[in-house]
């Protein structure tokens, strides 16, 4: 262990495992925004609370945050914040988190035999870094060929909504969003491309308010060069080199 590192021991009950972290490489872990899994980390119980019961036990542990930090919980400002926050989480921006809340899907027949690329851009969305649980937010666009089936195009904007409303890594999140979007539409050709800010990285660490982070997800005919390009033109962005 290097000099003036600490270090975590966490223990998992249900296998009795013990992993061992520095804090050192806990900063690294969430400085360079990496994502251990496609899928969102959860609990194999995760859904054994209620909404409630969940929002009664964040209140709880908000509020000894909050106390911790030596703020005045009887001060009329702050004396509902913990609940507040608490509501906020589970049903609001960590919503995603419950599959119950995925969106109802319709599939209609491609009755007009549309066979080019559908664009929907500058879908706005709001998610939250879970290294650091603060803010990210920007535009996703997302492009699909049918392959006999479309969707609402209200639809493409709630699965983005839904995806993103959990604790997130962008690379994850881009890779969610296609991955469904392929499974729904009975297609490979989607592809996603997601332009956002982080205040992971803009109101703390660096401190840099003008850094940007785009990723892409590409499936089936938008692997292909041609394609690629049509879907970057019409969101004018240059293709890479």
């Amino acid at each position: 262990m290097k000099q003036n590192e600490t270090s975590w021991n966490i223990q998992h009950p249900e296998d009795n495992d013990n992993i061992e972290w520095s804090n050192v490489l806990i900063d690294e872990i969430g400085d360079n925004h990496i994502a251990a899994s496609t899928d969102t980390p959860m609990k194999a119980d995760a859904f054994k609370l209620t909404d409630d019961e969940k929002i009664a036990i964040i209140e709880k542990h908000f509020a000894a945050i909050m106390d911790t930090l030596g703020l005045n919980l009887a001060d009329d400002s702050l004396r509902g914040t913990p609940k507040r926050v608490a509501k906020m989480y589970v049903q609001e921006i960590f919503s995603g988190l419950n599959p119950a809340n995925r969106p109802a899907v319709t599939l209609f027949e491609n009755k007009y035999k549309y066979n080019q690329m559908l664009v929907e851009k500058n879908i706005t969305f709001y998610s939250n870094c879970e290294h650091h649980f603060v803010p990210i937010y920007g535009k996703a666009h997302i492009a699909y060929i049918s392959s006999g089936k479309v969707i609402g195009l209200s639809k493409l904007n709630r699965f983005v909504q839904y995806f993103a409303r959990r604790p997130q890594v962008q690379e994850r999140l881009s890779m969610q969003i296609g991955k469904e979007l392929q499974q729904i539409l009975q297609t490979e050709d989607v592809a996603v491309v997601i332009d956002a800010l982080h205040l992971c990285v803009s109101s703390r660490g660096v401190n840099d308010t003008s850094a940007s982070t785009v990723t892409a997800f590409y499936g089936g005919k938008f692997k292909e060069e041609t394609t690629r390009q049509e879907f970057l033109r019409y969101l004018e962005l240059k293709p890479d080199a």
